[in-house]
């Protein structure tokens, strides 16, 4: 089965949208200031962009609030991001601990992280469409740790299930990862060393 290139579906998109007289409203969930650097610049130009940061994986909470706070500050740095509005969904945790029950032991980028993509990403497809979006979308496929693949395949059937149009990605092509490191350095945001929940910190540990 041939793959499919995600990017070129981002260009359609794009294209449909790019000469309306208005931008489109995205909800785009984002997990921190640097995975949003390059996409929030990218997508600005196109969409009327809200950031929605959905992400009660996170571990400890104390991390939490240090990654909405870069978020806050690429606001606040990046002249393409002056204009987004950033909205916490705020921290609860016990909700993702739920999600993972059962999966605490497996690898990272298995079959506990497609729980969390699709925690995260049905909060974000309810929350688009409750407040009228257009469209709802991820930073995630930015990273080259995300399977871009299972993102989007989630992304598909919370579309048809929410009703409101979700954006495909793989934000990683075009050296989008790359850019995004280069941007985090430029505005000095905070670049975390591990995905997010205790399990991936516990891994990166057994690494070091």
């Amino acid at each position: 089965m041939q793959k499919i290139n995600f990017q070129k579906l981002t260009d359609k998109t794009v294209e449909e949208i790019k000469n309306l007289p208005y931008k489109p409203k995205l909800l785009l969930q984002a997990c921190c200031g640097p995975c949003g650097s390059y996409v929030i610049n990218y997508l600005a130009e196109f969409f009327d962009v809200t950031v929605f940061f959905c992400n009660s994986n996170i571990y400890p909470e104390s991390e939490y609030f240090l990654r909405l706070e870069q978020v806050f500050a690429l606001k606040e740095k990046m002249p393409s991001a002056n204009s987004i509005k950033i909205i916490d969904a705020g921290y609860r945790h016990e909700e993702f601990l739920k999600a993972a029950e059962g999966f605490e032991k497996e690898r990272e980028g298995g079959a506990r992280c497609e729980k969390c993509f699709l925690l995260r990403l049905e909060k974000t497809a309810e929350y688009a469409a409750e407040k009228g979006f257009d469209f709802f979308g991820t930073t995630l496929t930015v990273s080259p740790h995300k399977n871009a693949e299972l993102i989007n395949s989630i992304g598909e059937k919370l579309q048809n299930k929410h009703k409101v149009k979700f954006l495909f990605s793989d934000f990683k092509k075009r050296e989008g990862y790359k850019q995004s490191v280069e941007l985090s350095k430029k505005y000095g945001l905070y670049r975390q060393e591990y995905c997010g929940c205790e399990f991936s910190l516990t891994d990166n540990e057994k690494t070091q």
